[in-house]
């Protein structure tokens, strides 16, 4: 059975929903009691993976509780468990798991290398899976037309590839987007909406690298589709789709009235609807998703961030009735929140997947830091998230920062609040989410809208270092409201950093300044990211921008 033939099977169908369904009334009923799923995480990942190399040399037949634990195993991050993974990779058995990979996930790196992060069957079966269906439960539940055709969802993640790249020892070095789960790991019903439209497998001959002819060769294809939901996890993609659309807009209607797709033959003319699409660029000026899809309901991708920035103004050119549903706060190492409801942004601790410590996001992380149990985080705190899971990955700093949105169902919701990076040069010890959260408190305080933004740390050659955000408005900003804007930003950053309260008023850090970019600055830098040859599901927001070449790449002037 294909994809497509798979999405429109009744039989299939029911199936998938119930499934959805039974993994999140599973992962509720385990918030019954949140410490004994933990003991029991704790001890299934201590017994199955005793015997292994890393087992042995930390003790894990000894160890008796979370406590125990925490005095055999320090925190780390990937770079110190990179000489186990590396073995592992290379085809060494009974390294980091009883088990071994079936994959690796590919993940970019703080240096940009790509890491390899072990999968196996095991880990998929008790940590991933059932977080990963529950996950789509209030998509399924609210807007259950999504599931009506195998083109109703524009999965923008979805990229199978047919030669994937390998580790040394041959298992396949791919992105999560990349694996089809029910070949690698028996599970048939794992596919996920999107993956049995028409662009899903293109049917025309594309160089694997070449993510720019892919994205393309997929909105020619779906214009042609009545789409109720696109899906996006990085927001960026889904930021990049309207941008794509009026870039690419000539050649797509020509392609749709030619019966073409890349040039090739595919499919009948469709001259009618070319007509259309030409006449809703005639008749408002520009494309945007609303007017290509009309009956778009769902985006489904993360709402925090520096998205929180954009998506409310971004959500209006998919349609004014659009709702945008949180993904899960997860990385490629494993699952830490995932929304069961309609909240916003958070999603509730994953309490039957992994063990879960956390640390004050405020503090430096060291393999001896103190952490806190779940139940120990406070409501409006950010904390820097560790986990271990029978995967392999051992009180591991996955290097993101969460935030407790609030308390349900006697376990914490987390949204994603950024990476645990910091930017530091006189010692303002700024991260990712004091920043955001400064930003957004300067765009509601002055009504103005961002489509996105960044900043570096200038040092001119009298005075102190200072700050310099680039910022795409959406609309024209008055020098007036410029100013009245970076002066709530400075006040934001103050309110949100004591480090940069003192520098600022020791004279070791100046006021920060505004440079104004025109509205496509951004997406424009994402395009040239993704013609450069990153894969689009990587090319992610940045805030922290101290490279000066990609600085010059972002502030570039338009060549028109």
């Amino acid at each position: 059975m294909t994809s497509a033939e798979a999405w429109s099977d009744p039989v299939r169908l029911r199936a998938y929903r119930e499934r959805v369904f039974a993994e999140r009334r599973a992962l509720r009923a385990s918030f019954a009691d949140p410490a004994a799923q933990q003991a029991r995480v704790l001890r299934d990942l201590l017994d199955f993976n005793a015997d292994t190399d890393y087992g042995r040399a930390h003790g894990f037949s000894r160890i008796r509780t979370l406590d125990d634990y925490r005095r055999a195993v320090p925190l780390q991050t990937y770079a110190d468990l990179e000489p186990w993974i590396e073995r592992a990779a290379a085809g060494e058995r009974n390294v980091l798991t009883a088990d071994r990979p079936a994959v690796f996930f590919t993940s970019s790196g703080s240096t940009g290398a790509h890491k390899k992060i072990p999968v196996t069957p095991r880990f998929m079966h008790t940590t991933f899976f059932p977080f990963y269906y529950a996950a789509w439960a209030p998509l399924i539940e609210h807007f259950p037309e999504v599931l009506d055709s195998p083109g109703a969802v524009l999965n923008l993640k979805h990229d199978p590839l047919s030669a994937p790249p390998t580790t040394a020892s041959g298992r396949p070095h791919v992105g999560a987007s990349q694996v089809d789960f029910g070949t690698a790991f028996g599970e048939p019903l794992s596919a996920e909406p999107g993956t049995g439209a028409p662009w899903a497998r293109l049917p025309v001959e594309v160089a694997a690298d070449d993510h720019v002819e892919k994205m393309y060769l997929r909105l020619r294809l779906a214009v042609e589709s009545d789409v109720r939901c696109v899906i996006g996890i990085n927001p960026a993609m889904v930021a990049a789709l309207p941008h794509q659309l009026n870039l690419w807009w000539p050649r797509i209607v020509k392609e749709v009235g030619d019966g073409t797709l890349g040039g090739l033959p595919h499919g009948a003319p469709n001259p009618a609807r070319a007509r259309e699409l030409e006449e809703l660029a005639r008749r408002h000026g520009t494309v945007r998703p609303a007017h290509v899809w009309p009956r778009i309901r769902a985006i489904f991708c993360w709402t925090t961030g520096l998205a929180a920035l954009y998506l409310p103004r971004l959500r209006e050119e998919f349609g004014p009735d659009v709702s945008v549903l949180p993904a899960p706060v997860a990385a490629s190492e494993g699952p830490t929140g995932v929304a069961l409801d309609r909240h916003p942004t958070a999603g509730s601790l994953v309490v039957n997947a992994s063990v879960y410590e956390f640390a004050d996001a405020d503090a430096d992380l060291t393999p001896d830091t103190v952490t806190l149990r779940p139940d120990e985080l406070r409501e409006g705190h950010d904390y820097h998230v560790v986990f271990s899971h029978v995967g392999g990955l051992y009180r591991y700093a996955v290097g993101d920062v969460v935030r407790v949105a609030d308390h349900e169902d006697g376990v914490p919701r987390l949204e994603y609040a950024g990476r645990n990076s910091l930017s530091d040069h006189v010692g303002e010890r700024l991260r990712d989410a004091q920043v955001i959260r400064a930003l957004q408190r300067a765009q509601d305080a002055t009504g103005l809208d961002l489509r996105n933004a960044a900043c570096r740390v200038t040092h001119p050659e009298q005075g102190p270092a200072a700050y310099e955000f680039a910022v795409s408005p959406r609309t024209g900003w008055s020098q007036d409201e410029a100013t009245r804007y970076t002066a709530r930003l400075d006040e934001g950053l103050r309110r949100e950093s004591a480090d940069y309260r003192r520098v600022r008023a020791e004279g070791l850090l100046g006021a920060p300044s505004l440079h104004r970019l025109d509205p496509d600055a951004f997406l424009r830098d994402w395009q040239r990211r993704l013609e450069s040859g990153i894969r689009p599901t990587q090319i992610k927001d940045r805030l922290f921008r101290q490279d000066p070449e990609q600085w010059d790449h972002l502030t570039a002037p338009t060549s028109s």
